[in-house]
């Protein structure tokens, strides 16, 4: 087979022990990874070492303590660590790989998030991401002075402005500012300092950020949304996306639909890179991978995975876990994800318990079980029609499951030419094959 002039991308997400919500239980994990640098500074280097474009870490601002059903609470935690905090000491220790995390536009400020990344950008040597999110959750306004989230118009509303404040901050200084100049006395040429003087609805930032600009021009944006608001916010700013689509024929609409939006803001389609979702439990044999599989579905404390489902249907505790679904909750306004489990519960006609079963795993991700050759096949119809530039790995056990796929399904991406055999640029930006970003100081 001829061989594809690109090439699929790879992140992989950090999330605490993995995407199985009950992963400390199995003991392949270290139950106290969440809190330990050395668990992430691994990841990153195994990352490394299977040539991934990144690595990522999501984040929440609340510590649940919620208990959803009763006695939940203590049996499932995210992590500790705030994410730039880490992806700066873990920039010291690797070489290649991405670095990128999530800051939220609804509690930051953009001066504050525009410094920490550019920071980690400079630390990096160019290969900092910012993970765009607008939050959710009542819990994280209670972190904020506030007793709910902001309504999502105006939660999308400022966040469109934030992110410009961002973008324009990063462009404070030209690449040449700094001069460095013994002779003349000048450490920097002011005629190439922008003062931003951003005046909006939600900000007043005067800038400039002196922090060098990068050598990748910018930190990357990454953005997950699947709203509307999210995807034209996506379309207009995002360099990367991360989807959450189990079925190919959703991945396709979602890509064709993001990527027909960027033409109207000016922008090539190869300038976004689509990666959704994939989480991958490989086996000797397709039979291995399902026992594997049915084994982590067991392994789900309950009181977990009715804490999962709370979030969308409310407390489940006097309902039959084995007995049929209920309707969403009306009391709240839910993520988009939400119709996206209520509709595979319908679709599959699944218990409660199967639900959980079957999401608190995944996520509602694209799970694919068999054996290395299943999934690269799976990667490959994916990335070959229309479905994704890329993957997000989501490992449901960590660090087991990223060792098997770099071990397993890489070697196997390699050969059919789908994947790089080395990096061949040194920034993020340069990993994507994203072009450079526009500046507007003048040459």
């Amino acid at each position: 087979m001829e061989r594809p002039a690109k090439q699929i991308r790879l992140g992989l997400s950090m999330a605490g022990h993995g995407y199985h919500h009950s992963a400390w239980l199995d003991p392949s994990v270290p139950p106290d990874g969440i809190n330990d640098f050395g668990f992430y500074l691994n990841l990153a280097q195994v990352a490394e070492r299977g040539l991934f474009d990144m690595v990522f870490l999501a984040d929440f601002l609340t510590f649940t303590m919620i208990d959803i059903p009763k006695g939940v609470t203590g049996r499932t935690s995210r992590g500790s660590f705030e994410p730039v905090t880490l992806l700066s000491a873990l920039s010291q220790l690797t070489k290649h790989v991405g670095l990128a995390a999530t800051t939220s536009t609804t509690f930051g400020t953009p001066f504050h998030t525009a410094r920490s990344f550019a920071s980690l950008d400079l630390l990096s040597k160019g290969r900092a991401g910012w993970n765009v999110v607008t939050s959710f959750q009542d819990e994280e306004a209670e972190n904020f002075g506030s007793s709910s989230i902001l309504d999502k118009s105006t939660r999308y509303e400022r966040a469109e402005e934030y992110v410009d404040v961002v973008l324009g901050l990063w462009d404070s200084l030209a690449p040449d500012a700094y001069v460095y100049d013994r002779a003349s006395g000048y450490l920097f040429d002011p005629a190439r300092v922008r003062t931003l003087n951003h005046v909006g609805k939600h900000f007043r930032v005067k800038g400039p950020l002196g922090t060098p600009r990068s050598v990748q021009g910018r930190p990357i944006i990454i953005q997950a949304g699947a709203s509307e608001e999210g995807q034209e916010l996506a379309a207009r700013t995002a360099d990367v996306v991360y989807s959450v689509q189990p079925r190919i024929e959703d991945a396709q609409r979602f890509y064709e639909g993001l990527k027909s939006r960027m033409a109207k803001y000016g922008r090539e389609r190869d300038d976004m890179k689509i990666m959704p979702g994939l989480l991958p439990v490989i086996g000797a044999t397709e039979q291995e991978a399902r026992d594997r599989f049915r084994a982590m579905q067991k392994l789900i404390d309950p009181k977990v995975g009715l804490r999962y489902l709370s979030a969308i249907f409310g407390d489940l505790s006097d309902h039959d876990i084995d007995g049929p679904v209920p309707e969403l909750r009306k009391d709240k306004p839910l993520a988009t994800r939400a119709k996206l489990i209520h509709d595979l519960a319908k679709r599959n006609n699944w218990s409660i318990r199967q639900l959980y079963e079957s999401t608190a795993i995944g996520n509602t991700h694209n799970t694919v079980v068999g054996t290395a050759e299943q999934v690269a096949d799976v990667m490959q119809d994916w990335f070959l029609n229309g479905a994704a530039d890329g993957f997000n790995l989501l490992p449901a056990l960590s660090p087991t499951s990223v060792v098997e796929f770099v071990d397993q399904v890489v070697p196997i991406l390699q050969a059919r030419g789908l994947y790089r055999t080395a990096y061949t640029a040194t920034t993020l930006r340069g990993h994507l094959g994203l072009s450079d970003p526009p500046t507007a100081h003048s040459d």
